[in-house]
């Protein structure tokens, strides 16, 4: 059955000329699917008749060898758009991973904060420096946008379209989004630019959108810094991170009814799978709310 290795190449090809993903990804996702069709191989089974039995026993033995939940998660990702693959090019009729999510494989869940929390973050930065306003205006599209810290460290001037209400953003693979943008972020956006980029680059030119006294653009490091010390200001006792008001980004937005599909194109997800995590969240606080409150909830039987 060596013939099976020979088709993974073309799948990478795939990947690379179709799906424009990071080289990183295409190599994880390369490796992967190598190791899944290897434990077939191993197993006797032919890659075109291979069972959601045989997927559950190669993502056990992932397990077995201390493979962590989210890299099993991306196993299954990478193996889904093999399958995908084999199905749309007829070399299978069958794909074992069309019923296996991926979420279940997920040993933690995102950490996100409170409305309230977030509101107390947001307020923490005092507007009447050129370094204040800069910090406000950069929670702020964090949170609005949910977008990636190197995504916003990386913004230029020309990817914030006040007048039209979004961003555009440059994420993994080069992919460029549109993500839109709330009047708060836009105000405070706008509050920034008017008085404390020029406050801070003192004459000088930069492409940069975010600056730092120093007129350099502003790095991961150094927002993680000013994230950390506005938390603190707040209140918030939580050990925060940008990659935190991500998912605080996107289960505000589910919370409030927003559609699956708009949430992963904003956050740039390449596979639905990896956005279905935030409505495992919702579906757990949905389950309390029900026990709470239903008439013939367990916790109402007496």
């Amino acid at each position: 059955m060596q013939e099976q290795e020979a088709w993974v190449d073309p799948f990478i090809a795939f990947l690379r000329a179709e799906k424009n993903l990071a080289a990183k990804t295409v190599d994880a996702y390369a490796a992967d699917v190598a190791e899944y069709v290897r434990w077939l191989e191993k197993k006797k089974v032919s890659l075109p008749l291979a069972t959601q039995e045989d997927l559950l026993g190669h993502l056990e033995q992932l397990e077995k060898k201390g493979l962590s939940a989210r890299s099993r998660a991306r196993h299954i990702a990478a193996i889904r758009g093999f399958h995908r693959f084999l199905e749309e090019e007829g070399l299978s009729k069958t794909n074992p991973t069309r019923h296996v999510d991926s979420v279940k494989f997920l040993s933690k869940l995102p950490v996100f904060l409170s409305l309230e929390e977030v509101e107390a973050l947001l307020q923490a930065p005092k507007a009447d420096t050129g370094a204040g306003l800069r910090d406000k205006a950069m929670l702020e599209l964090l949170y609005a946008t949910g977008m990636r810290v190197s995504e916003l460290v990386g913004l230029g001037m020309e990817a914030v379209r006040l007048e039209e209400g979004y961003v555009k953003v440059r994420g993994k693979g080069q992919k460029e989004r549109l993500i839109p943008l709330g009047r708060s972020a836009a105000q405070a956006v706008f509050a920034y630019l008017q008085e404390g980029r020029p406050a801070l680059l003192k004459g000088k030119a930069s492409k940069a959108l975010f600056v730092s006294s120093r007129q350099k653009a502003m790095s991961r490091m150094g927002f993680w810094k000013l994230l950390r010390r506005y938390a603190l200001k707040a209140g918030i006792s939580k050990d925060i991170s940008p990659h935190k008001i991500r998912h605080s980004f996107a289960t505000h937005l589910l919370d409030r009814g927003a559609n699956l599909r708009a949430v992963q194109a904003m956050l740039g997800h390449a596979d639905l799978s990896t956005t279905q995590i935030y409505t495992h969240v919702d579906t757990q606080r949905l389950r309390k709310v029900y026990d709470h409150a239903h008439p013939r909830s367990q916790k109402h039987l007496t």
